[in-house]
């Protein structure tokens, strides 16, 4: 198919001016809080890092799509000031791809515009190229600078904000002190131990803190890399603390200064709490990859990318489908340098920031999972014991608070007196385990939630299997 003579006029992107950067420098700064400054607005096309025929396609894309829309309607679906896209509608009108059918004395922000028979020929010819049809993306060299102000390490942590966010565990003063400095460094963090002690508790109560306590951060709809787009923000991951107006009101006065105000807030990007990406055993190589839509012609950007500037937990790891000796090659470099490099389908490649608190939890030996060079680049290598008999009694009590009951010591009495102090371990969970079986059992037999030795006795032999 030949190619639209708009895609020849110009570039598909063009240099982006440099602007005044308001934000600190990043290299090496101790955060004094966790506010994020949000991107400002581009002023013209030429700051948006997007050329005239990328613009312009956009727009005839949109046109096709949804039919003749007034100007300030295409403003807000591309995110974009009007003064921006006035320009792009401006060469589309001269090259007799658009038309005005109508408008108002208050502008060309409320004319509505239409697409000719030639513009409908290059719509076609631009979807045939990309079908992705959205908010403008944003140049990648804004990406990596946004996330670069937004850092992990950035976030204000201290003992007291941290154990908060751990109300609801029994976490020791020597685990919070292993905790606390590996939220302030945002590098990789190996959690180990026996399995049932909490691992993955503590895990996710790191991406709580951060999802709670690490302010707001902005993550674009899309970026452009390549001349390929990207898209990154994924409501399954990310959770916005923006206001996006599923039904845009009628053309006002009100909305037609916000999308002429200067200094306003670039809507390309979206506010969202620092994301939590937990994966387990179904995580394979694929999913670090950047995800190829063959038909429309634009990518997803794989989870890991998505998790920039919060979390990735990779649960239960040596138990995923690849081993963990591929998975460890595939991120040896990205742990070190803090970037990754993503293939485009083209074979092309880039470099995107890799700025997440990494986690990895394992109930294996971890010198039977990886060796040591990969053991040098995890920085903060926490192992979760056996909780002593104190413990235990905290988080029973904890436990019996929250299902419910009253807790009588001659639970953990016997507990120790009948299996613990006989040689089985005692397990974190175990608290939780027991106490949900007697309750099955008295909600079965229709009497009120009790704890006495009779019953732990009778939930603890079928549970350890001593029936």
């Amino acid at each position: 198919m030949n190619p639209s003579p708009l895609t020849l006029r110009a570039p598909r992107q063009a240099a982006k001016p440099a602007r005044p950067d308001p934000s600190p420098p990043v290299a090496d700064e101790a955060p004094a809080a966790a506010f994020v400054a949000p991107p400002t607005a581009p002023q013209t096309l030429a700051e948006t890092g997007l050329s005239l025929a990328f613009a312009s396609d956009l727009v005839l894309k949109l046109l096709f799509m949804r039919g003749a829309s007034l100007g300030l309607e295409i403003a807000r679906q591309l995110c974009l000031p009007f003064k921006v896209v006035e320009e792009a509608l401006s060469f589309l009108k001269d090259e007799k791809c658009t038309e005005v059918s109508a408008g108002e004395m208050i502008g060309r922000v409320s004319y509505r515009f239409g697409l000719t028979d030639l513009g409908r020929g290059r719509a076609r010819d631009a979807l045939d190229q990309c079908q992705y049809l959205g908010p403008a993306p944003v140049p990648l060299d804004d990406y990596i600078r946004q996330t670069g102000r937004q850092l992990v390490s950035r976030v204000p942590c201290t003992g007291e904000k941290l154990k908060r966010a751990f109300q609801h565990l029994v976490i020791s003063d020597t685990m919070f002190e292993e905790l606390g400095p590996a939220v302030c460094s945002g590098r990789s963090v190996f959690i180990f131990g026996p399995p049932g002690n909490g691992k993955t508790a503590i895990a996710r109560g790191l991406g709580e803190f951060l999802n709670r306590e690490g302010g707001e951060i902005y993550v674009p709809y899309a970026f452009l890399a390549e001349n390929s787009i990207i898209t990154v923000f994924d409501p399954t991951v990310h959770q916005p603390t923006d206001q996006v107006e599923e039904t845009p009101p009628p053309v006002s006065a009100d909305a037609i200064r916000r999308l002429l105000m200067d200094d306003a807030i670039d809507l390309r990007w979206r506010r969202v709490r620092r994301p939590v990406v937990v994966t387990g055993g179904e995580l394979t190589l694929e999913m670090l990859d950047l995800r190829y839509n063959v038909s429309a012609n634009f990518y997803q950007a794989p989870l890991h990318i998505k998790a920039n500037c919060g979390v990735f937990l990779i649960d239960d790891f040596g138990r995923q489908i690849v081993s963990p000796r591929d998975l460890l090659n595939r991120w040896i470099l990205p742990l070190e340098e803090r970037h990754d490099f993503l293939t485009l389908a083209t074979g092309k490649k880039f470099s995107v920031p890799f700025e997440q608190l990494i986690i990895f939890s394992t109930n294996l030996e971890p010198r039977s999972l990886v060796d040591d060079a990969f053991l040098r680049r995890m920085r903060h290598k926490i192992r979760v014991e056996t909780p002593t008999r104190d413990d235990f009694v905290d988080i029973f009590q904890l436990v019996c608070r929250k299902m419910g009951f009253e807790y009588h010591h001659d639970a953990v009495d016997y507990l120790y007196e009948s299996f613990y102090d006989k040689g089985r371990t005692p397990r974190a969970s175990d608290s939780r385990d027991l106490l949900e079986i007697v309750d099955a059992m008295c909600r079965y037999t229709g009497q009120r939630p009790v704890l006495d030795r009779q019953m732990i006795g009778e939930a603890a032999k079928r549970f350890f299997g001593q029936l």
